[in-house]
């Protein structure tokens, strides 16, 4: 176990590049399990998650194959089960994305129902109904979904709730069933793009990703391909959130102006200044904040992802923030941990009102999720004299090298082995 060591007051600057998605990279992984031929995936993230989804595949009897630092070869030519670990499936919810591919290719499929962070009810009633819809059995055999199909058959499917993890699971699947597949309803989150782009790179015929309705011509087998994970959104607006609650100044390398309209809105309603470009995403705090007030909301609305390490930007803005979480019921649950460095903020519902600006004070915190792990680091950085971070296995899931990467800003972050 180990803890983020954090002497705040250090103003941010300078560029930082971002890796490949996290939430991109853990679908195309899984991906891989539609085709016997070999894949390769670059800019995969090296994080923990990653690691987890890579354990999940070599357990089922698939070659994955570390090629330099972001670059994995998978091969699955010869499975030995088509049993999720349960292990391995209660320690993120990714995990659940191998059954699609695993019952479109194999005509079989067990797992037991994910784990993950902490945010609230996250069911996979979407992907099983879908499932069922194309003709798969299914029965919940000791703790275990449990499912079979001789071959799906494509259909119409409409989806109870833009389920991000849901689409990509019955698009997997849809890549190689009988005739076509509509999915409507379906998320238009870019990593869902990104999947279908690299899904057809593979001999998929794919149309309409990123809108409401998806179209799938069942196709008999994909091929093997070498494909480049997309840059990851999440990450970088964390960074340009970190160079901005210091008062400092951060650009961001990556191709990520495009997935950032919400948090650009936002933050130039601030006063911040922000410059999004092609490859660059750059942002300066030009004068004293100002409080705004967010609600999250599926792609192209504000991130989910990005709400608690904005609530603590908020915490120096000057005025009231309302921070609406509307996708996840208990993803305010950090807000203890902010207070107890000093924020003022009280939670109403699914709102968090923050007033501010506040003068943070170091303290023991801990990380609760990815996220708000996030949160705490980025309040430990403005916050006077030293804050530990606890839990820091939860920020690793998904960024890579996070103290590193903010040491290289200016940030006094140290990672330490905790008593």
């Amino acid at each position: 176990m180990e803890k983020l060591v954090i002497e705040g007051g250090h103003v941010l600057k300078g560029e930082v590049r971002v890796r490949g998605a996290k939430n991109a990279a853990l679908p195309l992984i899984a991906a891989t399990l539609l085709t016997s031929d070999e894949c390769l995936l670059e800019n995969v993230p090296r994080i923990q998650d990653v690691n987890v989804m890579i354990e999940v595949l070599c357990r089922l009897g698939v070659r994955v194959d570390r090629e330099g630092e972001h670059s994995l070869v998978i091969q699955a030519s010869d499975l030995s089960s088509s049993e999720v670990d349960p292990e391995l499936a209660a320690k993120f919810r990714a995990s659940f994305l191998v059954v699609g591919p695993l019952l479109a290719r194999f005509g079989e499929a067990q797992a037991p129902h994910p784990g993950g962070c902490a945010i609230g009810t996250r069911p996979v009633s979407v992907d099983l109904k879908g499932f069922q819809t194309m003709g798969a059995s299914f029965q919940k055999m000791n703790g275990n979904y449990v499912m079979q199909a001789r071959r799906l058959v494509g259909q119409r499917l409409t989806l109870d709730y833009p389920s991000h993890t849901g689409t990509e699971n019955l698009l997997m699947a849809a890549c190689i069933a009988s005739g076509t597949t509509i999915i409507e309803n379906a998320s238009v989150e870019p990593e869902v793009v990104d999947l279908a782009n690299c899904l057809n790179a593979m001999g998929a015929r794919i149309s309409g990703a990123g809108t409401g309705i998806i179209q799938v011509e069942g196709v008999s087998r994909l091929h093997g391909v070498a494909y480049h994970v997309m840059p990851d959104r999440l990450e970088g607006g964390t960074f340009a959130l970190a160079g901005l609650i210091t008062a400092g100044a951060v650009t961001v390398r990556g191709r990520l102006a495009q997935y950032l309209g919400a948090l650009t809105s936002k933050l130039l309603e601030t006063g911040a200044m922000v410059k999004p470009e092609r490859d660059l995403y750059s942002v300066q705090a030009t004068r004293a904040l100002s409080a705004v007030d967010i609600r999250t909301f599926p792609y192209p609305g504000f991130p989910t992802d990005l709400q608690a390490p904005f609530a603590a930007l908020m915490t120096q803005a000057s005025g009231e923030s309302l921070i609406h979480e509307t996708m996840y019921d208990d993803r305010l649950a950090y807000v203890a941990e902010l207070r107890k460095m000093g924020a003022q903020i009280q939670v109403k519902g699914q709102t968090a009102v923050v007033q501010g600006p506040t003068r943070l004070q170091g303290a023991t915190v801990n990380a609760l999720d990815i996220r708000s792990g996030a949160a705490v680091v980025l309040a430990g950085l403005v916050a006077q004299g030293t804050t530990e971070v606890t839990n820091v296995h939860y920020v690793d899931r998904g960024y890579e090298s996070i103290d590193a990467k903010l040491a290289s800003l200016g940030a006094s972050i140290q990672r330490v082995a905790a008593s």
